[in-house]
């Protein structure tokens, strides 16, 4: 869909922003409506969530950058489980000097990472949300269904459940319905039953060839690309973490300060969405109350009434951003 974006001209400092590192194949996703939304600012403290390749934390930190240097200017705090993304970011930005903070940790721990960092309040909270494309270069992580790597799927290397323990220990009707919970996967139960009898299994690979002589091939998606999402959500608890951020990152912004959060499939979506449009309410009695006794009063002023889509030119530059969808607000 086409939106306007009109909005304060993003700072372009005298100085030449150096060019990123190419130590990444992550490409970041909407990033010029991002900055335009945002609208970062030389006075301005932003917190991106989801570090990633550092392609937003560099772009935020690029503009706005003061004139005379790009050393002088907004501050950025830059958050990822995973410690591998932490040192690619950290050298990514490190032009930028301390300007830039990277913190290794899950955005559902926001509040006390911004806090122990004095981000607080902040102008601008970006969450990108899903997988990077430097985790599913790498075999060793587990993300990639097309690769033979081990059962791993984890953000943090360091916490204990991977896909392996659910793969090879859930019983068959928890494995089924985790499977059409989170991937939306009409064929669950058939895969969990063959994922069972299969048992044990080790690799990725193993894993996809198990899921597709269960359910054969059809269309251009791998079928069992449903499955390998609803593995990597459960095993990271994403939705968990999604629902745990928000009212933390509301609570984080100044007054009218931005929250941006860019989703990749329905079930991110509709958190996203449900949370924005409660908080723009000052009422959440049901309509047959006729005098509120909630007492809730908005906190937000929702900036996208629907989400914000690629452009058909990302689109094609950029073959992950077909998918994602940016919802937007502003704190009250």
């Amino acid at each position: 869909m086409s939106t306007d974006l009109s909005g304060p001209a993003l700072h372009q400092p005298d100085d030449a922003i150096p060019a990123a590192p190419a130590d990444t194949v992550h490409v970041p996703v909407m990033e010029r409506e991002v900055l335009s939304f945002l609208a970062p600012r030389p006075d301005g403290w932003y917190i991106d969530g989801t570090a990633g390749g550092g392609g937003h934390s560099f772009a935020l930190l690029a503009a706005s950058s003061a004139a005379e240097s790009i050393v002088n200017g907004g501050r950025v705090l830059s958050l990822d489980a995973d410690p591998q993304a932490v040192l690619r970011v950290r050298q990514r930005l490190q032009p930028f000097g301390e300007r830039s903070l990277v913190v290794q940790t899950n955005f559902r721990h926001l509040a006390a990472a911004a806090h122990r960092a004095g981000f607080d309040p902040v102008d601008g909270i970006l969450l990108d949300l899903g997988l990077s494309s430097d985790q599913l270069e790498l075999e060793a992580r587990g993300f990639a269904l097309m690769a033979d790597g081990p059962l791993d799927m984890r953000f943090d290397p360091a916490q204990e459940t991977n896909a392996a323990h659910l793969v090879n220990t859930l019983p068959e009707d928890e494995l089924a319905n985790l499977i059409y919970a989170y991937g939306e996967e009409r064929l669950s139960r058939r895969i969990a039953r063959a994922i069972v009898h299969a048992r044990p299994l080790d690799s990725t690979g193993q894993l996809a060839r198990v899921i597709e002589r269960s359910v054969g091939r059809r269309g251009r998606l791998h079928p069992a690309t449903r499955t390998f999402q609803a593995l990597r959500i459960a095993v990271n608890d994403e939705l968990g973490a999604l629902t745990a951020v928000l009212p933390q990152a509301v609570a984080l912004l100044r007054p009218a300060g931005r929250l941006a959060v860019i989703s990749f499939h329905s079930l991110e979506d509709r958190i996203v969405k449900q949370y924005m449009q409660r908080e723009a309410q000052d009422c959440l009695c049901p309509p047959e109350v006729l005098v509120c006794q909630c007492g809730h009063r908005a906190s937000l002023r929702l900036v996208t009434r629907k989400p914000v889509e690629a452009s058909p030119e990302e689109m094609a530059r950029n073959p992950r951003s077909r998918s994602a969808k940016l919802r937007v607000a502003e704190r009250l």
